[in-house]
Parts: C-alpha cells; sequence; structure tokens
C-alpha cells in the first residue's frame, strides 16, 4: 500500500499552497492547515508531520520575507519545490451584486498582485489584508459589501461565486512554493541546492562567495539578501545554484567557500522543479 504522507500548509482551506501541496502530493494525501508560516515550520520540526509546503517567492512581487526569515532559524531541510500559475478571481456572497461591493480583502500579496485592476474597478474600495486568501474568502462569505481576491479553489470550498477571473496584473504570475521535511533528499540528477551564506562586513565579500561559483562554472539560479536581525546592517546571501550537495564539484564548492565566509548554512538540495 502507498504510503499516505501528513502534508501542513498555510491554511485555512482554499489558499495556494493547499493547491501547491496537492500538485506535488496529490490528493492521496492527509492535509493539515495551518495558521501561519511559522506554525508550518514548527509542525514540521516536531515531526507532527511528514512535510510542510510554504510559499517562498512570487514572480510579480518578489520574495515571501516571513519564510525566509523561518528558514534562517529553523533546522528543517527543503526537499523539493512547486510553481503554482496564480490566477487571481474576485468572489462574493451567492446572490451578492458586484455593485455591491465597498470593500477588496485579501492576503497583502494578493492585494499587490491585483492592484491595478483593483485600482481601476474599484478606486474607492477599502482594503482589508488578511492572513490568508481563504481568510478573506470567509469574510466575503459573511458580507456581501466584500469581495475576496482568492483562486477558485476557494471558491469552490466556500461556495462563493466568481465574479471576475484572471484579474491578475500580470498573466504569467506564478509562485515558487518550497516542501519542507527533516531529512534530507536524495540525487535525483537533475537538483538545485539551497544555502544561506553570512560574510564578515568588509569590502568585496560578495565577489569573494561568486568566485569559487565562475571558477567550478556552477550556475546560479537566484542570490538575495535579508538583514540577519542580531546586528545592524548586517546581511545574509540567499542563493541556490544547480547541482546536489553530494555532487563531487559541489562537495568542492563548499571546501572553497568555507575559506571566504563566516558561516554557511545548507537549507537542501532538491529536484529542480519541471512544469508538468
Amino acid at each position: 500500500m502507498k504510503e499516505r504522507f501528513k502534508v501542513a500548509y498555510l491554511g485555512p482551506e482554499g489558499t495556494f499552497s493547499q493547491a501547491a501541496a496537492i500538485s506535488h502530493f496529490g490528493y492521496d494525501c492527509e492535509l493539515h492547515d495551518c495558521d501561519s508560516i511559522d506554525d508550518v515550520f514548527s509542525v514540521v520540526a516536531s515531526s507532527k508531520v511528514d512535510y510542510g509546503v510554504v510559499p517562498v517567492e512570487n514572480s510579480t512581487e518578489g520574495a515571501v520575507n516571513n519564510t525566509q526569515d523561518c528558514l534562517i532559524d529553523s533546522t528543517v531541510q527543503i526537499v523539493g519545490e512547486v510553481i503554482v500559475l496564480i490566477q487571481h478571481c474576485l468572489l462574493t456572497k451567492p446572490g451578492a451584486k458586484i455593485t455591491g461591493i465597498e470593500k477588496i480583502a485579501s492576503h497583502k500579496q494578493s492585494l499587490a498582485q491585483c492592484r491595478s485592476w483593483v485600482r481601476q474597478s474599484f478606486p474607492e474600495a477599502e482594503l482589508i489584508e488578511c492572513p490568508s486568501n481563504a481568510q478573506a474568502a470567509k469574510l466575503a462569505l459573511a458580507d456581501s459589501s466584500i469581495g475576496a481576491i482568492a483562486g477558485s479553489l476557494a471558491a469552490k470550498a466556500y461556495g462563493l461565486n466568481i465574479q471576475k477571473e484572471q484579474i491578475q496584473d500580470q498573466q504569467h504570475n506564478s509562485t515558487r512554493f518550497l516542501v519542507l521535511s527533516n531529512h534530507p533528499a536524495k540525487s535525483s540528477g537533475n537538483d538545485k541546492t539551497s544555502v544561506l551564506i553570512y560574510t564578515e562586513n568588509r569590502p568585496g565579500a560578495l565577489f569573494r562567495i561568486l568566485e569559487p561559483f565562475e571558477n567550478l562554472q556552477i550556475s546560479l539560479t537566484k542570490i538575495e539578501t535579508r538583514p540577519t536581525k542580531n546586528q545592524a546592517w548586517a546581511y545574509v546571501f540567499f542563493i541556490d545554484f544547480e547541482g546536489h550537495v553530494t555532487d563531487d564539484k559541489i562537495v568542492e564548492l563548499f571546501r572553497r567557500l568555507l575559506i571566504c565566509t563566516a558561516e554557511i548554512k545548507i537549507l537542501g538540495s532538491y529536484p529542480i522543479f519541471i512544469a508538468g
């Protein structure tokens, strides 16, 4: 019998995080919704679930800072990634008229992804930031004057009407989700590795980090900075690159990086997402 995994995601039911979890694991898994990204990390770290799914970056609005901060502090490993095309809808309570909408509710990332559409369609509407799109859907279900920005999964979960589809400003709008576990993933032959690199605060630090990648011809897929929070104006580099930690070339990369960095934290090696 196929093992039925327990998978935590940013809830409640109807979020794009749930859609990402289903995309990666299929419907034959036991889904557990969490109130926050921090809670997803927590239940994975405590082994209450087998895996967790969290958003890490959006193609329109960039990094999800909450997830990055949790990666800095947590011991869990990244074991997979999922990229979901984000198509936002305007949802209302059954029977509600679009002309009666006075407030627009959604997660702040989704409000930002639909900023131009909302400004043009509802210039006078009050914007309500919610912990998740599904929470916004719940508000809309209780109040006909509220329109929720969420996905079709939320409409189905809460019995809402879809008034408008594909209202995101960028039609290629996608979100990358990370799959978390307590156990590292084995090499698949087509992998990506994510690391945190701390440097000493002196000139040329970034150059010294990047030089080994250039010399070994290792492709970077992402690099960005985030405040360390334990020292003013000190930053940590989030870097994704091709390869698995067990590859000979990557072992040599880490040997060279140890010479020019203050600390390296390996977040995980995992199969590169290939769309369907």
